[in-house]
């Protein structure tokens, strides 16, 4: 092959894997606290990472107690830094017991998915 044959397959690939990652749904990659996670202590935020930078006025996040009454400050945000990371605050050190996250994320093509997994707050006095 030929280096202008090259140049010009190498410059297709990296076209064909710009766009496929530009259009495409935001899923998460990774949260903290971890999904299913059992914590020995409140978190003072919840974080979810996406796989795709994220549409700031779109995308919510919501914390939920077992009794369905939210427990966030309602400041969710897209991360200015990370445009990736959408995250909230908590209104007040968490009780023990079970926490319901649910967001939404728009990607920057618009495209939108959804989804909830919860975590727990266990009395690090408890038996495991």
């Amino acid at each position: 092959m030929t280096t202008s044959i090259r140049v010009i397959f190498g410059i297709g690939l990296l076209v064909l894997g710009i766009s496929g990652k530009t259009w495409a749904h935001a899923f998460p990659d990774h949260s903290e606290p971890r999904v299913g996670s059992m914590l020995t202590s409140a978190p003072k935020t919840v974080k979810i990472w996406f796989d795709g930078h994220l549409t700031p006025v779109f995308s919510t996040i919501a914390i939920y107690d077992k009794n369905k009454n939210r427990v966030d400050q309602q400041d969710g945000y897209v991360n200015e830094l990370d445009p990736a990371l959408l995250e909230v605050g908590l209104k007040v050190k968490l009780s023990f017991g079970l926490y319901r996250v649910v967001w939404t994320a728009v990607s920057m093509d618009g495209h939108r998915t959804e989804g909830d997994f919860t975590f727990t707050v266990k009395d690090p006095k408890e038996s495991p």
